[in-house]
């Protein structure tokens, strides 16, 4: 037997309405619960230098030191080019896990991005 076209066309018509809904407000369902974060970059160091966050998360490097730094995870997930003064980077963490990070031209510089559901 199935579903009535117009049942149908309503179920349809409510889920492209809610969609649309979530487009106008700025949200989509991978993002809705997670946060943007800012990291530092001053003092040779990075502030916070462990966080965790949710996946769907950006986080924003900010360089305020006064000489250029990197961010460079560890295991090549990502990298920037060198952030002079006031330069940024991001990165959209998608997958659950673990993600140390350091400078290139600071290996001493380190950090971690803890992403957990």
């Amino acid at each position: 037997m199935g579903v009535q076209p117009t049942i149908m066309r309503r179920r349809l018509l409510g889920a492209a309405l809610a969609a649309a809904a979530l487009a106008a407000a700025g949200l989509t369902p991978v993002r809705a619960f997670a946060e943007d974060v800012t990291v530092k970059i001053d003092n040779f160091a990075f502030a916070p230098a462990q966080l965790t966050v949710k996946p769907g998360t950006t986080v924003t490097w900010v360089n305020e030191d006064d000489i250029p730094h990197t961010v460079v995870a560890s295991a090549k997930a990502f990298r920037s080019k060198a952030l002079d003064t006031d330069d940024k980077f991001s990165f959209t963490f998608t997958t659950p896990g673990s993600y140390g990070y350091f400078c290139s031209l600071h290996p001493h510089m380190q950090g971690t991005v803890v992403v957990s559901e």
